[in-house]
């Protein structure tokens, strides 16, 4: 029996007030930017409606007309795998109700439009390791991004052990993984304050973390257990995989990587 198609989730809405980027390139919404030549969204559709892993790809935004306008997506609209959700106010929700159709499918991998370097070795490496996991997220360590490219700037979660960059890669793997959902919601009322889902967890927690007392797999471990959940990390051996295209200065380097890989 072959093994179960994993469901695909692309994050393609947009902000609360629109998006700075967007706006800069006269576009409406940023999922539509074009990256070498074509718009963000049409590079990620391809990679997961391309790769033998993916079945369904459900894509969220709160209006699809812009989609399906748009030479570079317009046949999502008639692609049998591709399911329009519109999205609710917030992330959590918006995913929490695709959990809730009846032909929602586990596993599931989601991700965001503008993770345009996504291919199919990183899908390959990063099933792989989540196979077996309630949740899995996906990093980047540190060195193993400098070390590929030196003048990248991120946002990185200071451990013990490590330094680690969020790589827009989530699995869920059994429908237990929904319990994750409030706790996000709870953190999207604060974008601002990054360690606010550990307060949720307790004190020591959040105490354990800021003080780099823990590696981050600990750190899921004690969160997997207080909501009995398997979670883990997957480090990501693409340094790509944590470069999105959320500046200008993202989309420059993502386009020098884009014609690197044509080349």
């Amino acid at each position: 029996m072959s093994a179960a198609k994993t469901t695909a989730i692309v994050l393609a809405g947009s902000r609360p007030g629109g998006d700075p980027m967007a706006e800069s390139h006269g576009i409406k919404m940023k999922a539509l930017i074009p990256v070498a030549g074509k718009a963000m969204l049409a590079h990620v559709a391809d990679s997961l409606l391309n790769h033998k892993a993916i079945g369904n790809v459900h894509v969220l935004a709160q209006d699809f007309a812009p989609f399906w306008e748009h030479s570079d997506t317009s046949a999502l609209e008639t692609n049998d795998r591709v399911i329009a959700d519109v999205s609710a106010a917030t992330i959590a929700v918006s995913v929490d109700a695709v959990l809730d159709q009846d032909d929602a499918r586990f596993p599931m991998l989601i991700t965001t439009a503008d993770n345009v370097l996504l291919n199919a070795p990183m899908i390959d490496g990063f099933l792989a390791a989540a196979e077996s996991s309630d949740i899995a997220i996906a990093v980047v360590e540190k060195d193993v991004l400098l070390n590929r490219y030196p003048d990248s700037q991120r946002t990185w979660l200071k451990l013990r052990g490590g330094h680690y960059s969020g790589a827009n890669l989530f699995y869920f793997g059994s429908s237990q993984a929904r319990q994750i959902l409030r706790y996000w919601a709870e953190v999207e009322q604060d974008r601002k304050k990054g360690w606010k889902i550990l307060t949720i967890f307790g004190p020591w927690l959040l105490l354990l973390a800021v003080t780099r007392l823990l590696t981050v797999d600990q750190l899921a471990a004690r969160v997997g257990k207080k909501l009995g959940l398997t979670i883990n990390i997957v480090r990501m051996a693409q340094a790509e995989a944590c470069i999105d295209v959320d500046k200008d200065i993202d989309l420059i380097m993502v386009e020098q990587i884009l014609a690197e890989r044509a080349a």
